[in-house]
């Protein structure tokens, strides 16, 4: 039987849109995983997301910062802010009250980098939580937060097949925490995150996809962000990391334990700036 070659995987200069947790905190509940009654240690979280700062730029990607905005102590959760696909912007349209203030401040940095089309959301969405960008379709999440409507609304402003697919269970409230994008045509999920009808979806697009099991999903694993060969996950997935290794990824542990108070990790402090295709490398 002939040996079975791993792809030769490829890393490409990314660029990324990152906010200090600068007023990090969890003083209130939106999502299973905070606890304002948990202390929250407001150094080791800026710490730890200079860490994941310090790699990216290591790894060759560019990293700009928006300014963090007092009494918004989320908007370290970038992706969240917008989503970005061939140069044109789709600003979020918070579900909470509590996070509906960083709509504007993602949408004015947008404006003042100098993006043109730039586009306040009618609908219900939470940017790149749910809205992941995988070769040339998107695959949007709904279930508990973005409203289903607003999946018409990115198909219409991005100009590509937008799929739409079911969370069922509240502790991966997002797409991002169950669903992570490695390369155009690869992804890795944790299956019972999804409805049936969104597992036969994921199944017929991705047959080839690395299944997470439900220890390193919790641990969100899958919260991750790959630039094509590195990936980089939160440090405890670690049956996530040897899948990744065996498809010839480079999995890159990192610790985010203090962020992961408020439910995010890697891939939510993480925001993709997508250029034009014309546009050269990103």
């Amino acid at each position: 039987m002939p040996e079975q070659r791993q792809p030769v995987r490829t890393a490409r200069p990314r660029h990324y849109l990152m906010c200090r947790p600068t007023h990090f905190a969890v003083d209130y509940r939106i999502n299973p995983w905070m606890d304002p009654a948990k202390p929250v240690d407001t150094a080791l979280a800026v710490l730890q997301w200079e860490r994941l700062y310090d790699l990216y730029q290591q790894l060759g990607h560019t990293v700009d910062l928006i300014e963090p905005v007092p009494g918004l102590p989320d908007m370290v959760y970038s992706a969240n802010g917008a989503t970005v696909h061939d140069g044109r912007v789709l600003v979020a349209n918070f579900r909470y009250e509590q996070r509906a203030a960083e709509a504007p401040a993602y949408r004015a940095w947008f404006e003042n980098a100098g993006h043109t089309e730039v586009k306040a959301a009618e609908h219900t969405n939470e940017g790149e939580g749910d809205y992941l960008v995988a070769g040339g379709r998107v695959l949007a999440g709904t279930g508990f937060r973005t409203d289903p409507a607003a999946h018409a609304e990115a198909q219409e402003l991005f100009g590509v097949p937008v799929v739409t697919l079911t969370l069922v269970d509240p502790r991966f409230y997002h797409l991002d925490t169950a669903l992570a994008v490695l390369d155009d045509d690869e992804i890795m999920y944790y299956p019972a995150a999804f409805s049936e009808d969104s597992r036969r979806t994921l199944r017929e697009l991705f047959p080839d996809a690395i299944l997470a099991d439900e220890a390193d999903a919790e641990v969100f694993g899958l919260n991750a962000v790959s630039d094509g060969l590195n990936v980089l996950l939160p440090q405890a997935a670690t049956a996530l990391a040897g899948k990744l290794a065996a498809r010839g990824f480079r999995p890159v542990g990192v610790d985010l334990s203090e962020l992961l108070k408020g439910g995010g990790s890697v891939k939510c402090c993480t925001l993709e700036i997508r250029h034009r295709a014309t546009g050269g490398t990103r």
